[in-house]
């Protein structure tokens, strides 16, 4: 596989036609037709084909050519270069003769191939089912885009030892299985509106239902995070009303809407880990909570192949059992994390961690008629 190599463009191969679909619409069209086209076709999307378009034709396109090929106004297209000119430096020549303007990207800000190896687009393709939950949006589609590119690359016939082996299908025999895949094929509008305004810096409203109550809240947040954990989309960002960071679920968030012409900036010190617990998912609190548990010789087996917590350390204990000790700032994940061990685990601290598991547990025995006792054999003593 050494020396095998592709030219994986940034810019797909298309032509200057018409935008694709993708995002929420709002907005009406003209009487002439131009402006927002329906469907879900989010200004992001819009900004990557101008992108598209202004890459594909280095010699550049008039302001009406460039608003023709997106179906927008001249007006539209003026706020859209403004956009892009923050991404590359424009040109805008006088055509032949006394033309109009022509829009283009210099030649020096030109997108950049990238090289790759045929090892590295199968370590990429691996991957490729991470994004499944998404599918239907609009950023599935751009992933979707470009794995596509990988796989046809991974798909050729290799060279040296590796001719002729085509049909190896190592892309469907090398890959992450999701932990639990989830569908969100009814949230793609919310979760495209998330992509951009993370990617673009801009606050979002929306409407959300914090875990524990009935009623929605019409909320304004700057997201500086979006995370997948455990197959689930969650958002890091400033509550703008109260002042806080919160942890939001993208399942509870309803008729989301992206700012436009405003953005926030994100503080210099926001580091994602200081919001991460590991495999305990994306909580965050400023107490901090010194945990030990003990697992069996059964439960150490997995314990001692799993990256847990950054601060975890183990020890060994009776039995061939292990002890985990770390140091968590939410006891929440905490909680249904141990009772996924069933007997294998018991919590030795805090005793808040231990009531709360032993409260569960008690709960859910309750729901199954209580405890019963094993049967007596008759005689024999107990």
């Amino acid at each position: 596989m050494k020396g095998v190599k592709a030219s994986v463009s940034a810019v797909p191969r298309s032509g200057l036609g018409g935008g694709q679909g993708g995002g929420k619409s709002s907005g009406r069209l003209s009487a002439s037709g131009v402006g927002r086209p329906k469907g879900r076709f989010t200004q992001h999307r819009r900004l990557d084909r101008l992108r598209e378009i202004l890459a594909r034709h280095p010699r550049g396109l008039t302001l009406y050519e460039l608003a023709d090929a997106l179906n927008v106004t001249t007006r539209t297209m003026r706020r859209y270069l403004k956009e892009v000119e923050r991404e590359y430096d424009l040109d805008s020549q006088s055509a032949k003769g006394g033309g109009a303007l022509l829009w283009k990207i210099r030649a020096g800000e030109m997108p950049r191939k990238v090289e790759l190896r045929r090892t590295q687009a199968y370590a990429l393709l691996a991957a490729r089912r991470l994004f499944e939950p998404m599918r239907g949006s609009a950023l599935f589609e751009e992933i979707d885009l470009a794995v596509n590119k990988l796989l046809a690359f991974a798909q050729r016939p290799g060279r040296g030892p590796n001719a002729g082996l085509a049909d190896a299908r190592l892309e469907d025999r090398f890959l992450y299985l999701p932990f639990a895949p989830k569908n969100y094929g009814e949230r793609t509008e919310e979760l495209d509106d998330l992509f951009q305004a993370v990617s673009d810096l801009r606050p979002l409203t929306l409407a959300y239902r914090s875990l524990g109550k009935r009623e929605e809240e019409r909320i304004t947040i700057h997201p500086y995070a979006l995370v997948l954990h455990r197959d689930s989309v969650y958002c890091v960002g400033l509550h703008v009303d109260r002042g806080e960071i919160r942890t939001l679920v993208l399942d509870r968030m309803r008729d989301t809407q992206c700012a436009i012409t405003e953005r926030f900036t994100l503080p210099d010190d926001f580091k994602i880990d200081d919001y991460f617990q590991g495999e305990l998912g994306v909580w965050k609190s400023e107490k901090r909570h010194r945990v030990v548990i003990d697992f069996d010789a059964q439960g150490a087996e997995y314990i001692r192949m799993r990256k847990i917590h950054s601060s975890q350390k183990l020890a060994s204990i009776a039995g061939g059992g292990v002890r985990l000790t770390m140091s968590v700032g939410n006891l929440n994940p905490v909680v249904s994390w141990v009772l996924e061990w069933g007997p294998r685990a018991r919590v030795v601290e805090p005793s808040e961690l231990a009531e709360r598991v032993k409260t569960e547990l008690e709960q859910a025995l309750a729901a199954y008629g209580g405890a019963r006792r094993p049967r007596q054999r008759r005689g024999v003593a107990r």
